[in-house]
């Protein structure tokens, strides 16, 4: 299929006698065209890259601030090519023509012609006349390229669907999901593998209203939104999309027990528009990151992820999604953890997330839990992630060890807990833990 785009985009670089470059939908790119002059055989007459392209071309993808800046100019809902004049404040040194690749009304990706002003000249078409016969040809080939995409997002979806049945589907359609993922991936469904999950999750949606494509990063075999679940809605960018319990990805991995590859697609999920972009975190630390009760990261709905422990084959998958689930959960219940945790890592939490949510918090420190005493909490889990060391607690909260003594006997009698007793530590700890999620 790369061959295929390749070969499209040098067509439209031959014809239009301009650098093209395709990018998909979230800016990420699939391939691009050498230009040659036919100049100085030392490249002296060649048009110089500008940053943008530069970017691109070398991480594969543009940044969110560059996505933004192309996309204020219509390019989502633009039928017909579009010119974008040069900014070097945006670091777009270079005008671009935009050839939207559409496919029945919705938009794919696009093809970027850069300018350096021997197009300045090519009629775009429109009211006052039609477009030039060679723009005409370069908008057929964009076509057959938007035809080659929906066909790729088709065959994508129908893989998520099999992976979302398989991971999170009834017990008795999970066999015939296996099955037919295993037909489909071939060989890589044999090997080491593991599952990635980004919560929470709010799909895009096209301009049609219907849900957009979603991102499939190098290595992700197949990709798909998890059922919603309860939980607090989205908020900031995300705010008003319908929210769902994650994104679930199936990576490859390149040895049995490596999960960098899982980790690099996670980074690249919490990227992309449908995660919610985080605010400023804390450090890290006894008792760093947000304040209790719960997480400043969970009560803004900021999206992080988590990484299952590798897997051998699908067939054990199913228990595979509930770690990278509840390791996305901690990392975005404990600043030190995120935004990508994976499963091995998240040490208690991998007992508190397999807890029901509705049982609550035990009655001994509900009262503890308020919000106005978010203080003494936070001074208790500190206390408490630090063995019971009054030194190292005093240090990593910056207060003196009388003020801690002080703060830990309020917390003894809010919840009537011996902090000398070992269960008791036990019991508040893990509430404190648990709340946090």
């Amino acid at each position: 299929m790369l061959d295929d785009y390749q070969q499209l985009v040098d067509e439209i670089s031959a014809a239009l006698g301009a650098p093209a470059t395709l990018e998909n939908r979230d800016f990420g790119l699939i391939a691009f065209g050498a230009h040659d002059s036919g100049g100085d055989p030392d490249g002296a007459d060649e048009p110089a890259l500008d940053p943008v392209r530069t970017r691109s071309i070398l991480r594969r993808r543009s940044t969110a601030a560059v996505r933004a800046w192309f996309e204020g100019f219509g390019i989502a809902r633009a039928q017909a090519p579009l010119r974008i004049p040069p900014d070097p404040a945006a670091g777009v040194f270079m005008g671009r023509i935009c050839l939207p690749v559409r496919h029945r009304g919705v938009v794919h990706g696009y093809v970027w012609l850069l300018d350096d002003g021997h197009l300045s000249d090519l009629e775009l078409g429109g009211p006052a006349g039609p477009p030039d016969p060679r723009l005409a040809r370069a908008m057929e080939t964009a076509a057959r390229i938007g035809a080659l995409m929906a066909a790729e997002a088709r065959a994508d979806e129908e893989l998520g669907r099999l992976l979302r049945d398989l991971v999170t589907g009834p017990p008795d359609g999970r066999d015939t999901a296996r099955t037919a993922l295993r037909a489909a991936l071939r060989g890589a469904a044999e090997g080491p593998l593991a599952l990635v999950a980004v919560t929470p999750w709010a799909p895009e949606e096209t301009e049609g209203g219907g849900p957009a494509g979603l991102p499939n990063p190098p290595g992700v075999a197949a990709v798909c939104a998890v059922p919603p679940a309860s939980g607090p809605a989205p908020a900031g960018p995300a705010a008003g999309r319908s929210p769902a319990a994650g994104l679930a990805a199936l990576v490859r991995l390149r040895a049995g027990t490596a999960l960098d590859p899982a980790r690099t697609a996670a980074e690249h999920l919490l990227r992309s528009p449908g995660a919610t972009a985080p605010a400023p975190r804390a450090g890290g630390g006894p008792g760093g990151g947000a304040g209790m009760p719960g997480s400043a990261a969970s009560a803004a709905g900021v999206s992080a992820a988590g990484v299952s422990a590798p897997r051998r084959g699908l067939d054990d998958l199913p228990a595979a999604w509930p770690e990278a689930l509840a390791a996305a959960r901690a990392a975005r219940a404990d600043a030190r953890l995120g935004p990508v945790a994976e499963w091995s890592a998240i040490g208690p939490y991998r007992l508190l997330a397999a807890l029901p949510a509705a049982a609550g918090p035990d009655p001994a420190v509900r009262a503890l839990l308020e919000p106005s005493h978010a203080e003494l909490a936070r001074t208790a889990e500190a206390f408490l992630d630090c063995a019971g060391q009054a030194s190292r607690t005093a240090q990593a909260l910056g207060i003196h060890r009388q003020t801690l003594y002080y703060r830990l006997s309020r917390v003894e009698q809010l919840t009537g807990l011996d902090l000398d007793a070992g269960e008791d530590r036990l019991l508040l700890h893990m509430a404190l833990k648990s709340a946090r999620l």
